[in-house]
Order: structure tokens, then sequence, then C-alpha cells
């Protein structure tokens, strides 16, 4: 028998070891390892995402079933079904077998039936193929039970049907974690009425949240979101799911029949929150949702009193600070579980405090049926090694109304002709891309910072959450103003001294910045201007870069993302462009889409393009779009 690159140390006496296969249901795929008959053997190579994972496997004399840390190779399931080598143990065969069959299997009973206890037998037959234990060797988090053979077959053929439906309502590809989301989020909610999903950011659980409103349509839902992102949700909705009507609500009558689906910010629901509350919705979803971790304010309030026959929460960050976050989240979409706080605090906060292992297992496997987060070195074999995220950000009134005041001012000078227009076109441009940015960057008032840019209160929560996950970040910038804002801001939020890479650093001063942020204690964050560190750098600590604001030319904005993208970068790389709705920077992001981008505007000949445009077709660009 053969197995897939085993070390020369270990052939001999793994010489005849199969290949097993353990089905993970939370992330819908398959742990690959080897087994010498009394402890594990060398995970297979040359297939898959190596991972360390913790099975419940039969160890000493007497053979216990223990949860013990084995090493594997992550597969999705198509890896599996295409496998071609010799030396698969039977957990491998029969999940194959269960794959190519495409057939419905038993009904496994009530939700509460989905595990077996680690010294039972193994069960029976599932669609007429035995599951032997190694296939669904998934601990939980006591490590009391393991998942069941017929709940780790129901949630594959369930998981693989999902697929097949969603791939007829929605215009996204999902991948195998993502479509398993999708399934979780329906049977939690059926179960519990409720869901916390916290998936690692980048994950996609916008695109997620989407599948599982689009099979809830019967009724109005409503998604409260941070402001900054109220445009995002109604984009994503309306290029996701063409079945579903998005509109975005800011206060006033509420109109919504089945189809619809409100977005508002959490500003409005405090405002307006009694209008939201009269409502009778299938779903309220609440992303960003440590937005809410005090249940004492007066939006967290307003969302506990809005009426939802579901009550999803999405966040990055489920706990901020202390657990009582988390108990905020739980009381808020699952209160029948999680009801008094005073009982959550004495059974889990103050033993965990004290430093208790035993109250931490036992926390984690109270909110296991309600909480899934996933992390991207967990769903590594389904992920590209980048993640784009393109993100719209509304603007603030400060900032339409600055914009609209910029624009106003250059048609009343107007663009001239010649080389005058190419010039003006230039400023005008600047000034309304700096707008975008920050109103005070054009308006002179730099006093307080925080909640006047849309942008930049999206790029702090991003920011923030890499602070909280240990993930250094890049953002890019083409201006030196905007970077000096950055830099200022993020000392004043989070106490943070963010470096400024520019053209204005000599080579030694730029050599010992990069030096300083790859070193494994560097800085959190690195501020870059878009040309000057737009090639030749290697930023490979960073995984994470944020595009604060749009190139014409979008070859330029990749190679400044492959600056952390490099040989040398062993994680996916998440890639996220903030782009200001209804403005110039939308034009920008069409452009994009379409790959026919204008050239680099530092160039005379891209100015010259925009020039050559009568001024109708410029204004058409430059004003904003209301109507979206």
């Amino acid at each position: 028998m053969y197995v897939i690159g085993l070390p020369i140390a270990d052939r001999q006496e793994n010489a005849l070891l199969a290949i097993q296969a353990t089905y993970l249901p939370d992330r819908h795929l398959f742990a690959l390892w080897t087994w010498t008959g009394h402890r594990s053997g060398s995970a297979p190579t040359g297939i898959g995402d190596p991972e360390n994972l913790v099975l419940a496997l039969p160890v000493g004399e007497r053979g216990a079933i223990e949860s013990v840390e084995v090493a594997t190779a992550v597969v999705t399931p198509g890896e599996l079904a295409g496998l071609t080598v010799d030396g698969l143990a039977p957990s491998a065969q029969a999940w194959r077998a269960l794959l190519a069959a495409g057939t419905p299997v038993a009904d496994p009973g009530s939700h509460d039936q989905s595990s077996c206890r680690t010294g039972q037998a193994d069960p029976p037959d599932v669609a007429g193929v035995p599951l032997p234990a190694a296939a669904h060797a998934v601990p939980d988090a006591v490590g009391t039970a393991i998942v069941s053979a017929e709940r780790a077959a129901r949630v594959l053929r369930e998981t693989q049907a999902l697929d097949g439906e969603l791939a007829h309502v929605l215009d996204a590809t999902l991948r195998p974690y993502q479509v398993r989301g999708v399934g979780w989020l329906r049977e939690t909610v059926a179960a519990y009425g409720g869901a916390v999903l916290a998936d690692e950011m980048g994950l996609g659980k916008t695109v997620q949240t989407i599948g599982f409103l689009q099979g809830r349509a019967d009724k109005p839902q409503l998604v409260v979101c941070p402001t900054s992102l109220v445009g995002n949700w109604v984009h994503e909705i309306d290029r996701f799911a063409p079945g579903l009507k998005a509109v975005s609500w800011r206060g006033g009558a509420v109109s919504a029949g089945a189809g619809t689906v409100v977005v508002t910010g959490y500003p409005t629901l405090r405002l307006h929150g009694a209008a939201l509350a009269g409502e009778q919705w299938a779903t309220v979803v609440f992303d960003e949702a440590q937005a809410l971790k005090n249940p004492r304010t007066q939006v967290s309030k307003a969302a506990r009193a809005v009426n939802a026959e579901a009550k999803v929460a999405l966040t990055g960050t489920p706990v901020e600070n202390h657990l009582d976050e988390l108990f905020a989240l739980l009381n808020l979409t699952v209160p029948r579980l999680f009801a008094h706080r005073t009982q959550f605090r004495r059974r889990f906060v103050r033993p965990i405090e004290e430093g208790s292992a035993t109250a931490a297992a036992r926390l984690r496997d109270a909110v296991e049926p309600v909480v899934l987060g996933r992390k991207k070195l967990q769903v590594a074999a389904s992920l590209p090694a980048k993640i784009h995220s393109d993100l719209l950000c509304d603007l603030t009134a400060e900032q339409e109304r600055v914009y609209d005041a910029v624009l106003s001012e250059a048609l009343d000078e107007g663009f001239g002709s010649g080389l005058q227009r190419q010039g003006r076109v230039l400023a005008a441009l600047t000034h309304l891309k700096q707008v975008c940015n920050h109103p005070g960057l054009v308006s002179g008032d730099l006093g307080e910072l925080a909640g006047r840019s849309g942008k930049l209160d999206l790029c702090t929560d991003i920011v923030a959450t890499n602070l909280d996950t240990g993930d250094p970040t890049l953002i890019f910038t083409q201006y030196r103003k905007t970077g000096d804002l950055l830099v200022r801001h993020l000392s004043e939020q989070f106490g943070i001294e963010a470096p400024f890479f520019h053209g204005g650093l000599d080579a030694t001063q730029r050599g010992d910045l990069v030096t300083r942020f790859q070193a494994p204690d560097g800085p959190p964050v690195l501020i870059l201007s878009l040309r000057a560190a737009g090639t030749g750098l290697t930023l490979t600590r960073a995984a994470d870069v944020i595009h604060f604001d749009r190139w014409w030319n979008p070859a330029v904005e990749a190679q400044a993302s492959d600056r952390a993208h490099r040989i040398g970068q062993t994680r996916t790389v998440t890639v996220t462009t903030l782009t200001s709705a209804t403005t110039v920077e939308e034009h920008i992001a069409a452009m994009h889409n379409r790959k026919s981008a204008l050239t680099d505007l530092s160039d005379a000949a891209g100015i010259a393009e925009l020039a050559r445009l009568d001024d109708d077709a410029l204004v058409d660009i430059l004003r904003r779009k209301r109507e979206n």
C-alpha cells in the first residue's frame, strides 16, 4: 500500500498504514490522517493543508477513547473524492462512497441526538454505508462525546444538496465552508430561534447571511449594521440575491413586504426603534454585533425590542474585552438558552477569570450549538491565496455637504480647455477623493476625526478587529495628508504608533521601517503611500491589506497588495478596498470591474483621457449619484 509522501524515517513503521478520513461538519472539509495501531502516524503530504487537530481516538493498552492531537492534511470533499492512491482505510472509503452515491440519509432524529458518547459502539450503517468511528471522531468541547455517524452523514448530504439549491438562487459561487455556514444558520435558527455567526473577518459572513435570508423571503426581513455599511449591504444583496429587494431605511414609515430586506444603521435603530419594533420580521440580522455588547445602552434595548422570528448576530469578535459581552449577544439571539446573566457569571465568568480550564471547556460546550466561528487557517483548504473584499462606505452628512460644495465650486470656476483643463480636472478629482477620505482634509477642520467619515470609521472597525486577533495590517493611501491623518487617528483611538512609509523618507529610513515592521514584535499597523511602497517591498508579517482610497489603475493596487502576498507568506491574504458610495470612487470601482480603468493619473495621458470628456459627461462622473 502507498501512503502519500511519508518521511523516510517513518516508512518502515507506516508501510502498511492506511489513510483515514474524518469529516469536519462545521467546515464541510475532511481531515486525512494515519494510525499505527497504537498512536497516530505522519500526516499524508502532497495534498491539502497540514493542520494538527484534536480527534477522539483509542489510546493506551486498554484502548480508551480520548481526545488527542493528530497531524492531519485537511482537504475539500472534491479533493477526497478525486484522491487516486492506494491504502484508503474504511473511513475514507465510506466517505468516498457517500460522496459518490448522492443518496439521501435517514432522519437522524431530534437535534439533541447529534452526538454519541465516546464509549459507545459504532452506530448503524448510514444509507447502507458503514461509517466506522474514525469517520466521525470529532469530540465535543469537554471530550465526553463525538459527532454521531448519523449527524455527520446528514450534514454532508444536506450541505451538498444546499450547494445545488443556492447555485440557482444566488449569483455567487460559495466555498464549501460557506455553504455549510448557510446550512448551519438554517438548522440552528430552526432549533433555537437564533444564532451567532462569528467567522473571522474575510471569510464571507455577509454572503453566507444573504444565502440564509434568501430562504426566508416569505416575510420582510431586517438588517441592522454600522451606518457606514448600509450602502454596502444594499449593494451586496442586489448583487448576490436577485430574488430579494434591498431598501435602505433612515426613519419614517416602514413599508416592507415579502422578499424585502430593510437595511438600517444602529443610530437609526436607536432613534426610530419603535417603528421597527411595530413590524413582524421573519429575520433580523445584527452585523458587527459587538455594537450591542453593552445591554444597558439604548441601541441594545431597541435591538431586543425588534419583533422577529429569528435573530442572527454577525461578529468577528464575540468577545472584545470580557465574557459579559458574549452573554449580551447570546441573550439577544437565543434568550431561551441564556436568560440569566447572574447564572452565566457564576457558572462561567468567575471560574474562568480565576483560571479554571474546566469552566472554559464547559463554556465552549454550552455555546457550541449556537455559535459558529471559523478561522482562515481552519478553512484554508477551500480558500484562495488572496481574498478580495470590496466594501462600499456611506458618506456622512458632512461629507455629502462638503463633496457637493467642492464640485459646485469647480463648476463655477469652469474646467477651461487645453492644459488648463487637465490641471483643473486633476484638482477637482483630488479634492473630491480627499473628501471621501475625510471632509477635514478639504475643509481644514481637523479637530475631532471620528464619526465624520464613513470610510475612516469602517477602517477603524477593521483595525480594531485585527488588533483583537493579533493580525498585523497594511493600510495603503495615495495621499500624504491622509496618511498623516491615519497615523494620528490610530494613536488617538488605540494608543498605537503606526509608522508611515512615504516618499519623503530616505533609503535608510525606509529600510529601517520595513525591518521594524517585519520583526515578530513589530508595530500592529503600517501605513504606506501607494506609490512609494507599491513595488519592491516584502511585508509578509501582515496578511491583511486595506486600500483606503481608490487608484484608477487596478494594477497599481494589485502591486501594492502583493507586498504581503509574496514568497514567505504562509497565510491567506485578505485585501479590502474601501469605496465611498455614490461618489466618483464608485465610478472608479466600476471601471475596475470592467477591466478598462484609465492609466495612472500621474501620467499626462490619463488626465488627458478624462479632460477630453465634455463638461456634461465629466460632471456625470464626478457628481454624487443620490439615487443610489
